[in-house]
């Protein structure tokens, strides 16, 4: 046997003392550190007064901590500091002299004492363990706290070396496996737990009201095993009741009855207090007597509602008044929360089946409101509920009973409808107007024969429904004197009864189901007619103006008065309304008018219809838009209207043709050549660069001719000289109802206006809307109510119905003939898009900047308002680039694709006889085209809009030779004859087909006796390919509303410009 390692005062320390001055959580981590040889480098040495030992320790995360144990000689006090942050007397200090101790006891005892204590611990660990227990204690809060217990070399239960954690692993302790095993189970039931108790909490004890639910089937286990359960100091003995159920009993009083709630087990009934309870939510209870201390869980957790009842009204008192509502209300749900029994003597009443009830309340202006709910009679009392509960449901309720009374409820006016579960009643409504005459002449007997209770409180008025239809005439007088709007009177009855017209037209556009009259006397507005018949005065009564008294018509409603008519409903009209509009709603009752002897020219029968047309309408102080095809002789039916007006008699004003610049020689020339009679005098300059007035030009004039540039600079001096009638020819002009063009034409005096253009509608239905505003006034005098009922229906295409009603309310004046209808001699047309390839260079630079252009505008087109000349500038450059890099880098060869592909064509075109128009909207890339076709050796006109020759150039291409016309599509848009030309090139598509459908027209025109063929050179893959798309997605909209095939280019929207840059 050798000495002790260590000084002597080490192997003195009793456990007692150690745990005394540690405790014993802190020493058993410190002996768990010893089991896992973490103490080393234990140096020894003295100090003043004493001795001390030095080692480091390692500590949890394998940190090194330098740890010291002192003793004072003096007084045998010992003492331990550490560099962790606890600071003394922490685990590892208790890790060292535990160390310490262990090893010189070992030193002490002899060695077969030493062999042979090894041998019977192996032993002990083979075989069984050392068996736990836990210990069941109160604190001095009065909760209740288990502890792990050891059998200990004192053969006695010890709490020393054993914690909720060293029972969690099978290794490194000779417990008895099947104790460790509940035990640590009950130890993971704690650890299930979270919170801030977590990180608390002390490992050696758990407090049972922290554990969950589950530590009452770890307890069984514990005792199945043989675990035993130890009291703690001043405990009594401990046991575990049977599950226990919260119970309900009750029982009869003088007055009543009473409710006693408790839990119930093991044939006991227990009170339980709040401070009793275990968990939360509660699923036990803790029962202390001087014998026993009961541990009792719940068969299942508290609820709340079980926990309020069985803490704060375990005991309730209920009066002999309320056990109806207590059997009703009250009984059906305590039965599903809690075991509910009932003395012999306790009878509570029963729910009698449910009836039907609906409260009416009449009120003002035939309103009813009706609330629907179920009844139920429980002993002497009425429970109303609602018909479709929300949350738990009343236990005396009967599902399939009051599915049976809705399902037998009788159709009426009450808001119902069937579905997959049965009938489905709104449980309040409100019925108004037909609804509540209805119910009460109907609906009130329905309901009671079908046992359904009514309640009724106010008086309703006495209804009678009139079953005849109503009877609506219409009435036309003369206008007084100096007005030229008719009136319009509108009679209303039924059965006899007058109707007041815009109380039902009042009724019939808010949408009612019938009309009832102050005397109670009610019809149905499901009419057909009487729909229509409302749409047709609504739609009169916008038309006139603001400020205007009762219905009006002019003559230019004629389309809305034909409608009317159809109906059936028109009574008398005057004399003169009939004349004027039946000549205006068909050519065939157009007056008959003998062409002028003064007029040079036969015309065609649709010329001359156009004449006689012209000639009613200014008859009639109308005016009206010639939107004949271009090229039907358009100008020579005005010419021959201002013929016949002449020799009718001398004018007393002149008529007034306004034009664009670039035909006033044109209109000169064909004045002269068909009507050669009429005093013609051309404006050509302003007010200030004129040697006369205007007044002067029109004193010796039959018709003057000027320009939209001299009228808009000259607006106050036109629109001070009157004027027989006013031609706007090429009236695109003036679409625009913003323009100082437009507002100068507005304010022309004159007996009638024509509009003379091929394209009435170029960008949108207003376009339409500015024409008309001026020909015809009255027809449609607000915009923003034409934007409303027309623009905005057709073109989103909301309103189906609203297209036709603009057709015939245009109809009558409009007339529109196309090429194939009126001049079947005319030769074909056909058109054909010509692919053209881009070189492989042209391509790689093409490619590049559409790269660049399309991040730049996608960047911008959701502000299209303020970047609108940013997106077009980039648009108008990738067009360009399509057609020649020249145009685009100046330092790039003018080459182009596009351009080869002509010459080839024109060549062989020339060889044959033929001659082309050749149009393009860059007059740069014709330039190109010129100097290209010139070193072909091919003969070229040209022509654009800074040519000052124009007529020059125009007649020696007629008179001459040269194959090719070079015309900038702006310049020959308009006022051009050329059907000396029978093939038409477009070299860059325009997102306007009008404007290419103008310049192919110059050709294909009366007196063209060539077949017409037209190609549109398109670059493949580029921009132009877009363009062309857009430009058929935009033609129906022209087609729709002026009725022919023609061409629609509205402004470009965000989503077209984003279509044109798609990949």
């Amino acid at each position: 046997m050798s000495g002790p390692k260590y000084p002597d005062w080490v192997h003195e320390l009793s456990e007692r003392r150690l745990v005394d001055l540690f405790g014993e959580l802190t020493l058993a981590r410190g002996q768990e550190y010893v089991r896992q040889g973490r103490v080393g480098h234990i140096a020894t040495g003295s100090g003043t007064g004493g001795s001390l030992v030095q080692a480091q320790i390692r500590g949890s995360t394998y940190r090194a901590y330098q740890t010291v144990a002192r003793h004072d000689a003096a007084t045998g006090a010992v003492s331990t500091s550490c560099s962790c942050p606890v600071g003394y007397n922490c685990k590892h200090g208790a890790a060292l002299l535990w160390h310490m101790r262990t090893v010189n006891l070992r030193a002490l005892t002899p060695a077969w004492q030493r062999a042979l204590t090894d041998i019977a611990a192996e032993a002990r660990t083979t075989s069984r363990g050392q068996p736990l227990a836990i210990q069941v204690g109160l604190s001095t809060a009065g909760t209740v706290q288990l502890r792990p217990l050891v059998w200990g070399r004192s053969q006695r239960w010890v709490r020393t070396g054993i914690t909720w954690d060293t029972v969690g692993s099978p290794w490194g302790s000779d417990y008895l496996e099947e104790h460790r095993a509940v035990l640590a189970g009950l130890a993971r039931t704690r650890d299930q737990r979270s919170g801030y108790a977590f990180y608390n909490r002390r490992a050696d004890v758990a407090e049972l009201s922290e554990l969950g639910a589950g530590v009452w089937h770890r307890l069984r286990e514990a005792g199945a095993a043989g675990v035993e359960l130890v009291p703690g100091q001043g405990t009594p003995p401990v046991r575990i009741l049977e599950p226990a159920r919260v119970t309900s009993r009750l029982s009869r009083t003088a007055d009543g009855l009473h409710l006693h709630t408790f839990a119930a087990t093991e044939d006991r009934e227990l009170p339980v207090q709040f401070a009793q309870l275990v968990g939360s939510p509660a699923h036990g209870f803790v029962a202390r007597s001087n014998d026993e201390l009961a541990l009792v869980p719940f068969v299942e957790p508290l609820s709340q509602g079980q926990e309020r009842l069985l803490l704060q009204h375990a005991r309730l008192d209920i009066p002999d008044a309320d056990v109806p509502a207590f059997a009703a209300e009250f009984y059906p749900a305590l039965r599903r929360m809690v075991r509910v029994s009932a003395d012999p003597d306790v009878d509570l009443p029963e729910a009698a089946p449910p009836r039907l009830v609906v409260q009416v309340a009449f009120a003002a202006d035939h309103v009813t409101e009706l609330r629907w709910a179920f009844r139920y009679r429980v002993g002497e009392r009425d429970f109303d509920v609602e018909l479709y509960p929300y949350g738990e449901k009343p236990g005396y309720r009967d599902p399939d009973a009051e599915r049976a009374l809705l399902d037998a409820l009788p159709p009426g006016p009450w808001p119902a409808r069937d579905s997959p579960s049965g009938r489905l009643v709104a449980e309040t409504a409100t019925l108004r107007g037909a609804a509540t005459a209805e119910f009460v002449s109907h609906g009130l007997d329905h309901l009671r024969e079908h046992r359904v209770v009514v309640e009724v409180t106010g008086t309703p008025q006495a209804y009678r429904h009139a079953t005849e239809a109503p009877q609506i005439e219409l009435e036309v007088s003369d206008p007084a004197e100096g007005t030229d709007w008719f009136n319009l009177a509108v009679t209303v009855t039924i059965e006899g009864e007058p109707v007041e017209y815009r109380e039902l037209f009042t009724a019939l556009a808010t949408g009612q189901e019938a009309l009832i009259l102050p005397s109670g006397t009610w019809f149905g507005l499901d009419r057909p007619e009487l729909a229509q018949l409302r749409a047709l005065i609504e739609e009169a009564d916008r038309l006139q103006p603001r400020d205007g008294e009762g219905l009006r018509l002019r003559t230019v409603h004629a389309g809305l008065w034909e409608e009317l008519v159809s109906l059936g409903v028109v009574g008398r009209q005057s004399r003169a309304w009939r004349s004027a509009v039946t000549a205006l709603l068909t050519t065939d009752e157009l007056p008959e008018v003998p062409v002028p002897a003064g007029l040079r020219a036969t015309l065609r029968p649709y010329q001359e219809v156009g004449f006689r047309w012209l000639h009613f309408l200014h008859g009639a102080r109308l005016g009206g838009i010639l939107a004949d095809d271009m090229g039907l002789g358009k100008t020579l039916q005005a010419l021959a209207l201002a013929c016949s007006l002449v020799e009718a008699g001398p004018l007393e004003r002149p008529l007034l043709v306004v034009a664009p610049t670039s035909v006033l020689g044109t209109w000169a020339a064909e004045a002269a050549r068909f009507a050669p009679g009429l005093r013609v005098r051309v404006v050509g300059g302003t007010a200030k660069r004129r040697t006369e007035s205007l007044a002067d030009v029109a004193s010796d004039a039959d018709l003057v001719v000027t320009s939209y540039t001299l009228l808009r600079l000259d607006a106050e001096e036109y629109a001070a000289q009157p004027w027989t009638a006013v031609f706007l020819d090429e009236a695109q002009f003036v679409k625009n109802r913003q323009s100082r063009a437009y507002q100068a034409a507005r304010r022309l005096q004159a007996s009638a206006t024509f509009a003379m253009t091929g394209t009435p509608l170029e960008n949108n239905l207003m376009d339409l809307w500015s024409l008309l505003s001026i020909v015809a006034p009255g027809l449609f005098a607000d915009p923003a109510v034409f934007a409303e009922v027309y623009r905005r229906p057709i073109e989103s295409g909301s309103d189906p119905l609203a297209l036709g009603r603009l057709h015939r309310r245009v109809r009558p004046l409009m007339l529109r003939r196309t090429k194939e209808s009126v001049a079947a001699e005319l030769p074909p047309k056909q058109e054909q898009v010509l692919p053209v390839p881009l070189s492989p260079g042209h391509r790689r630079l093409y490619d590049r900047q559409l790269a660049a252009e399309r991040k730049k505008v996608l960047g911008l087109v959701d502000d299209l308002r303020r970047n609108r000349i940013t997106i077009l500038a980039s648009l108008t450059l990738l067009r360009q680039l399509a057609l020649s890099p020249a145009l685009v880098f100046p330092g790039q060869a003018a080459v182009s694709a596009k351009i080869d592909t002509l010459v080839e064509l024109v060549t062989e075109l020339a060889s044959e006889g033929h001659r082309a128009l050749v149009f393009s909207q860059f007059t740069s890339y014709l330039g190109m085209v010129r100097d290209r076709l010139r070193d072909e050796g091919i003969g070229t006109s040209y022509l654009d809009g800074r040519t000052r020759d124009r007529s020059a150039r125009i007649d020696a291409f007629r008179s001459g030779t040269d194959p090719v016309f070079l015309i900038s599509l702006k310049a020959g848009g308009f006022g051009l004859t050329l059907t000396e030309a029978d093939y038409v090139f477009i070299l860059d598509p325009w997102w306007n087909p009008a404007a290419e459908l103008q310049a192919i027209d110059r050709t294909h025109r009366i007196g063209q006796d060539k077949h017409v063929m037209v190609y549109r050179l398109v670059s493949e893959d580029t921009i132009e390919e877009k363009v062309v798309a857009l430009q058929e997605r935009k033609r129906d909209l022209f087609a729709k509303v002026v009725g022919e095939a023609g061409d629609l280019a509205a402004p470009l929207s965000a989503e077209d410009i984003r279509g044109l840059l798609e990949p």
